[in-house]
């Protein structure tokens, strides 16, 4: 078995303890087979003889997946997510080797944020993510439904309404400006968790997170509205109430300096968001990314974006 594979096998099994350890693994993995981060890494002098501890790897640009078919190793994808491209810059584009592992490392996620999916109904609002077609957040919700009950599936605000009041455990996944939609008609909901993917798709006005939250809170007489981040470049998601989001064990959140790049920040800081994904084993495990937040412990809040950066992906952007 390669070592990807292997590697892949071994994530659920990653802890603080083993994190760095195998970062730093990923490393020389992904310098030695990834032709693109190994031409970024050299120009930057960093090398497996001088990357020792986990600040010295270097962190990807985000941008390099517009251009760039990221792999590490020679392999044939069996799926290419994109991104929405709602600027004029181009679609990012994320070579999947194997779209079950991507699938399964996902629903793995959700699970121990939500539970048992077996009795549960996934409902998913997401009109504009099922009319690109090729998008990651599509293939992770198509899995969920097929574990939720038989009753899971993508639905529209206009017949979604009565499922909501009905018995038994429920989740919503949906786009905001749909469940801002759905809010607007006072849809009752019983026994129902709301996670929130962001964006509005030009569809409504950008609003800030907190402002999203309070309007659905008050309309489905909740307590709180989770949030969901992610984005096509990443194979993993992190979850989150009360906008503190938590990435799974084999990831991890770093703030980078606004003004240097290659410094990072101690807890409670603002700067940019890098992301270490160890389930991105096949194409880049370490991503410089365009937003800007600040972490504190295992938590992370998304506080904007770079200015002239896309404004895209599956997190509320503000």
């Amino acid at each position: 078995m390669s070592f990807s594979e292997d590697f892949k096998r071994s994530l659920s099994a990653i802890n603080e303890q083993t994190f760095v350890n195998s970062s730093l693994k990923a490393f020389e993995y992904q310098y030695r087979h990834g032709t693109i981060y190994r031409q970024y890494c050299d120009s930057l002098y960093k090398t497996p003889n001088n990357v020792k501890e986990l600040y010295d790897i270097p962190f990807m640009p985000i941008e390099f997946f517009k251009n760039h078919a990221i792999k590490s190793g020679d392999w044939k994808e069996t799926k290419v997510f994109k991104s929405s491209g709602t600027t004029r810059t181009g679609r990012s584009q994320h070579f999947v080797k194997n779209e079950h592992f991507y699938q399964e490392k996902s629903s793995e996620v959700f699970i121990q944020k939500f539970g048992d999916l077996k009795e549960m109904r996934i409902i998913a609002l997401l009109p504009s993510y099922q009319e690109q077609g090729d998008s990651s957040l599509i293939s992770m919700v198509d899995h969920l439904i097929s574990m939720g009950n038989k009753d899971s599936g993508y639905f529209l605000n206009s017949n979604v309404r009565d499922l909501l009041r009905q018995p038994g455990k429920k989740i919503i996944i949906g786009v905001s400006y749909a469940l801002l939609e759905l809010a607007s008609d006072k849809a009752e909901v019983v026994d129902t968790i709301v996670i929130e993917t962001g964006g509005m798709k030009g569809r409504r006005k950008e609003i800030i997170r907190d402002e999203l939250h309070n309007l659905l809170i008050e309309s489905f007489d909740l307590t709180e509205i989770w949030s969901e981040y992610g984005m096509t470049e990443l194979m993993s998601q992190a979850y989150g109430n009360k906008g503190l989001f938590e990435l799974p064990l084999w990831a991890k959140c770093l703030i980078r300096d606004i003004n240097d790049p290659f410094s990072y920040l101690p807890d409670g800081k603002s700067g940019g968001i890098n992301i270490i994904d160890l389930a991105n084993i096949d194409t880049c495990c370490f991503i410089e990314t365009k937003d800007l937040g600040r972490a504190t412990g295992k938590y992370f809040e998304v506080l904007g974006r770079f200015d002239n950066s896309d404004v895209r992906g599956c997190n509320l952007l503000i």
